[in-house]
Order: structure tokens, then C-alpha cells, then sequence
């Protein structure tokens, strides 16, 4: 039974380009005016979060957009007291939107004494009134079961299907998928089968954390145009020098397809330097002034799906028809030519 109230969106710091961008959308799909709510989200002197909503939403179907990423703890804190504010308001049911889920790289005792902090902060999600949670390419997909409470999961693989479709036509019988690392390979089978085209691995060896002693090309890359599939790109350290080694191996091109673009650090600097033609990501995380400036890195949106699958929620419909690309066609109409 589709809800008597309009959906309502409201945005944390964050990436707040990502929620106005969503909004249009919605806007277009609704044919109707959908803006973000108006409030005041900010800090007192000595860093304390503080919450003022303007508008009434009681009773309202609220949608939290905040990616808890760098800096990872601020955008936690806001998303939990931007709850609470909302719960103490007598909104009647709470979505978090989260399309970076921090702390999600921390989802099990790798080994002694360690905490499971995506457990944590699914604990502080639930405790502060949030009734849904909706993200994008968690990095464990068993984190879904560290909620009581429902979890969309949506895939970036459709449409880097898309984007590789579009980008590669004529020229998929010499493209090859690479996963990065065993681990990894469930992700990266998923894409290759949608595009229709082989998969590799890189497998890596560590002598000590943080630190990749050797690489070794699984497959056989030798005149393939390569596309690196993973879900965070960190430091990019290991993603440029898995580059290296496909070229070295025989490879023609790489190319790198990455859900969250973390890109701390040296990163920026390390791609525009490397030799991959082409790192894509996602806006989940709000690209900084080097990333939108570098010649080899490119941003396809996620506010289309993620405007569906809001709308998909309130309305009680399925979110897991946004992982057909049949149904991502025309959601991305414009931006990707008819196959």
C-alpha cells in the first residue's frame, strides 16, 4: 500500500551535492517540486554537532542522505544526531541513506584483541531511531546481517555495465575484468558476466599489513584492454601497482572501475602518474577539487538509482529491481546511448 506522504529528504554535510542532486530526480520522477528539508546542521566552537530542523515532519517517511566518510567520525556523529533530532521531532519512520558505510573495512576479528566496529556503529544506527538503512557496495555484504533492522544494499556493478557498454563498445572481445585480489572475485565475476567477457585475478602476498610484497597475474592478460573491478580505493598503492603488473604481463590498457573513491592521501597523485588510462568511481563520497581536476580519473552519478530506490521504498515496491539492467536503462537515460 504506496504511503499517503510524500517522501522528504534531508542532507548532513557530508555530500550535500549528492542529496540536491538526488532531489532533482526525485523531482523529475514525481513531477513535482522534492527539496531537501530545511536545516540547520553545524558546530559550536569546540566541534560539538549541532541540529536544527525548520520544517515539521511529523509523521513524515524521512530520508537521511550522509556518507560516513572522511572525516568519518563528524559525518557519523551528524547522521546520529540528525537522527535523534527527527525521532524527538515524531517523524514517523527514519531511512539512512548512507552511499559510503565507514567503518565498513572493520567487520571481523582479523586477529586478537581487535574491535568489529561495523558492528558498533550498526548498534549506534539502530539505538538512535534509524528504521532502514539503504547504501551502496558495502564492503562485507555480511554487514547487512550486523542490523535488526532492514538494509538495502544497492550495486554499482549494473552501471559500470552500463558505463563499460557504452565506453568499450565494438571492443569487448578483448576486454578482461581483474580482480585485485581473491577476495574480490565474487564482485568482479558479477561484472564480467554482465558484460559478457573473462575474468583474472591479481593475487597479492603480504609480508606485513599495509604492505604488498609481490603480485602475481592469474590468467592470461597478454593484448586485453583490463579493468580493474573493486569497491574502495583507498591510498591507491595497490591499485597502481597491480596496473604495473597487468602492463607487464602483456596487457594493452588498464583501466579501473571503483565503487568509493576514499582517495587519501597520495592517491590523486599516484593515478594521474600511473599508467591506467582511466580510474572511474562513483559520487558516493563528494570528489575533492584534485580528483574533479585529474585528466584519468572520471565520476559517473549515483543520485538516479538512489532517487529510485527512495522512491521505490516509500512506495513499498522492490529496490531489488534496480539491480536489472533493464531497469537501469532508462533510469540513466541521457547519459548512456541504447545498446
Amino acid at each position: 500500500m504506496p504511503a499517503m506522504t510524500e517522501p522528504k529528504l534531508i542532507s548532513g554535510n557530508a555530500n550535500r551535492p549528492l542529496a540536491q542532486a538526488i532531489a532533482r530526480r526525485m523531482s523529475m520522477h514525481r513531477g513535482m517540486s522534492v527539496g531537501l528539508v530545511d536545516a540547520r546542521v553545524e558546530r559550536f566552537n569546540d566541534q560539538e554537532i549541532f541540529v536544527e530542523v525548520y520544517e515539521n515532519v511529523r509523521g513524515e517517511d524521512m530520508y537521511i542522505i550522509q556518507p560516513t566518510s572522511n572525516p568519518a567520525n563528524d559525518n557519523l556523529m551528524e547522521l546520529l544526531i540528525m537522527t535523534d533530532a527527527l525521532k524527538r521531532s515524531s517523524a514517523d519512520r527514519i531511512t539512512a541513506v548512507i552511499p559510503y558505510f565507514g567503518y565498513a573495512r572493520q567487520d571481523r576479528r582479523a586477529k586478537a584483541r581487535t574491535p568489529i566496529s561495523a558492528k558498533l556503529v550498526a548498534n549506534l544506527l539502530t539505538e538512535a531511531g534509524v528504521d532502514r538503512v539503504l547504501t551502496l557496495d558495502l564492503h562485507a555484504t555480511q554487514i547487512q546481517g550486523f542490523f535488526d533492522i532492514p538494509v538495502d544494499n544497492l550495486y554499482a556493478a549494473p552501471v559500470f555495465a552500463l558505463d563499460i557498454l557504452h565506453n568499450f563498445k565494438g571492443q569487448l572481445e578483448d576486454v578482461m575484468v581483474i580482480s585485485p585480489d581473491v577476495g574480490g572475485v565474487a564482485r568482479a565475476r558479477e561484472l564480467a558476466k554482465r558484460i559478457g567477457v573473462p575474468l583474472a585475478i591479481v593475487d597479492k602476498r603480504r609480508e606485513k599489513a599495509g604492505e604488498v610484497a609481490g603480485m602475481t597475474v592469474i590468467g592470461d592478460v597478454t593484448g586485453k584492454k583490463c579493468i580493474i573491478v573493486d569497491d574502495i580505493c583507498d591510498t591507491a598503492g595497490t591499485l597502481v601497482k597491480a596496473a604495473d603488473v597487468l602492463i607487464e604481463a602483456g596487457a594493452t590498457e588498464v583501466h579501473a572501475y571503483i565503487t568509493h573513491g576514499v582517495l587519501s592521501g597520495p592517491a590523486v597523485g599516484r593515478i594521474t602518474g600511473s599508467v591506467m588510462k582511466s580510474l572511474v568511481i562513483t559520487d558516493s563520497i563528494e570528489p575533492t577539487e584534485a580528483v574533479k581536476a585529474a585528466a584519468n580519473i572520471r565520476i559517473v552519478p549515483t543520485a538516479p538509482m538512489f532517487a529510485q530506490a527512495i522512491l521505490n521504498t516509500w512506495s513499498g515496491t522492490s529496490v531489488s529491481s534496480l539491480f536489472e539492467t533493464d531497469t537501469l536503462v532508462p533510469i540513466y537515460e541521457g547519459l548512456y546511448s541504447a545498446q
